[in-house]
């Protein structure tokens, strides 16, 4: 079938989406993880935080991941706290794999097709905002401002025209996802929604290659949060990973802006070889 370029994104895009089944199987398990979770810690509160739920996930690669606000003494140590919390979903769910991949306690669901992250934190501040120390990377704790970070997708969604900055966050998961990218999702997604701010519509061809571009030239930088409330974000945990994410980010920097080029040039068949390579062959042929 012959379609237009914006046409190809949009049967991206609707591929990229969780499937409704997806969503109420993962509804369905959230009481019984809560139910797990209050049958042996004090819990304050749970947030889905992550962006299954938030509308920019990808299909059969995003989490549902959840803080879970914990009551009581901090410990020093986080690793404590991960402990709590895989011993309290290992003992409701036996026959289930459930393992410490920081800074998260992840449970596989139906052998792993549907994955929870939860992650324990505990309550710093409540006012102006709501902020938590969740683990860090490697070790330590290090704070967060979930609700803070999904309003401001939010209001930069809102701002872009036709809600380009979920948009644009799914696209760059996406290519993340399906060329094995060790950068993180949640960067991307602030990233992506920092650049839509200030567009006045979303094309996605054209805003793809711009991000990507913007990310390659300043070496995928560290971000500072646009809420102010935390630090600052980071890339990847390590500087080796970053190294590889930078190697992967120049080809698609390059197989972006060739596929902007032959869409201008209104090569449209180039556009859809190239974005197909850029999403690792997975993009809808024309």
């Amino acid at each position: 079938m012959s379609r237009t370029v914006a046409e190809g994104f949009d049967e991206f895009l609707s591929r990229l989406t969780p499937l409704s089944s997806q969503i109420s199987a993962a509804k369905s398990h959230r009481d019984r993880v809560e139910r797990s979770l209050k049958k042996s810690l004090s819990v304050l509160n749970i947030r889905e935080t992550g962006s299954f739920h938030h509308g920019t996930g990808v299909r059969h690669y995003s989490d549902v991941d959840v803080l879970v606000s914990l009551g009581g003494t901090q410990p020093s140590s986080s690793d404590t706290a991960l402990r709590w919390v895989k011993d309290a979903l290992s003992a409701s769910f036996p026959t289930t794999t459930v393992r410490i991949s920081r800074p998260a306690v992840v449970v596989e669901f139906a052998s792993g097709a549907e994955t929870w992250e939860v992650i324990p934190g505990f309550l710093q501040d409540t006012s102006p905002h709501f902020r938590y120390e969740i683990p860090g990377p490697s070790t330590g704790w290090i704070d967060t401002a979930p609700t803070e970070h999904l309003d401001y997708v939010n209001e930069c969604n809102q701002a872009a025209a036709r809600g380009g900055a979920k948009k644009l966050a799914r696209l760059v998961k996406a290519w993340k996802y399906y060329c094995n990218v060790p950068v993180s999702s949640f960067y991307l997604e602030m990233r992506a929604a920092q650049h839509m701010a200030t567009e006045p519509s979303f094309i996605a061809v054209w805003d793809l290659c711009l991000l990507l571009e913007w990310l390659q030239d300043y070496q995928l930088p560290a971000m500072n949060d646009p809420k102010g409330v935390t630090g600052r974000f980071h890339p990847c945990s390590s500087d080796y990973l970053k190294s590889e994410a930078l190697s992967k980010l120049t080809t698609a920097a390059t197989r972006a802006r060739k596929a902007f080029d032959a869409y201008q040039a209104d090569r449209i068949d180039d556009a859809f070889i190239w974005l197909d390579r850029l999403f690792g062959g997975h993009f809808p042929a024309r």
